[in-house]
């Protein structure tokens, strides 16, 4: 842990301030800050742990990695063929329902994006109608040379 750090778990001066300015503002941020003074150590060796537990686990390949690309690649074969097999149509199944999403969505994207472009094309127009308008019709004759 990098001792050198002004919010560490440790009877510090910016802690006891912290500690102090939460029970003013807010009792329960002083409380907070004070079970992390004493407690904080703990937290740090709890967090490894459950970081080692969780890198072991057999759930760890699920980790978030729905929506980045293929899934069949992170979960291994469980030894039953009809499980396996179910298991990778619905993957199969559930990715081309992605990617029909996926398109969809773009081509909303693709469409929004018209209709700002349209909207952005009559505000404009109209601006220019109305300062012509405002202004009176412009000769653009050359005057009289002097």
């Amino acid at each position: 842990m990098n001792q050198s750090s002004y919010i560490r778990p440790d009877w510090t001066p910016a802690t006891i301030a912290l500690m102090v300015l939460g029970f003013v503002v807010f009792w329960p941020l002083g409380l907070a800050m004070l079970a992390y003074i004493l407690f904080g150590e703990r937290l740090q060796d709890f967090k490894r742990e459950a970081n080692r537990k969780m890198d072991a686990s057999p759930f760890r390949r699920w980790n978030g990695e729905w929506g980045r690309g293929s899934c069949r690649s992170r979960f291994h074969e469980t030894g039953n063929v009809a499980f396996d097999e179910w298991r990778r149509a619905e993957l199969d199944r559930l990715e081309a329902e992605r990617r029909k999403l996926d398109e969809t969505r773009a081509e909303f994207d693709r469409y929004a994006a018209e209709l700002r472009r349209a909207k952005d094309r009559e505000e404009f127009d109209r601006f220019m109608r109305e300062r012509e308008n405002r202004d009176g019709p412009r000769d653009i004759t050359p005057g009289p040379s002097a």
